[in-house]
């Protein structure tokens, strides 16, 4: 059974920096984008705080260590990866202010360059 699915695209940046993560996170991650495309919510999913209700994030734990998504889903049609990062915060669950105001930095970019 074919589903409809959306299109996922990725800035540039974001890509390469999950290109770094090991392959398992990989393989983890693009099945949960996988599901999104598709539709669905996997369970990995959760709102970025600071952010509008498009605005959210894969948050993967890989042997030991953590890797975040961002993603937004009311950027046109398709799902848009905005930034990949291994966090490595030590002081709690927050994500790290740099992370946060790269996300802005992408977001504003990639909305002008869409309009």
């Amino acid at each position: 059974m074919l589903r409809d699915s959306r299109p996922v695209s990725w800035i540039k940046g974001a890509r390469k920096d999950f290109e770094d993560f090991p392959q398992g996170a990989q393989i983890e991650m693009a099945r949960a984008l996988t599901i999104l495309a598709e539709g669905r919510m996997p369970d990995i999913a959760k709102h970025l705080t600071g952010f509008d209700d498009g605005v959210m994030e894969l948050a993967l734990k890989h042997r030991g260590d953590a890797y975040r998504i961002v993603y937004a889903l009311r950027i046109g049609d398709d799902i848009w990866v905005i930034h990949a990062f291994q966090k490595k915060s030590k002081s709690g669950i927050k994500t790290p202010k740099p992370d946060i105001d790269l996300v802005h930095e992408r977001l504003r970019r990639l909305k002008e360059r869409l309009r």
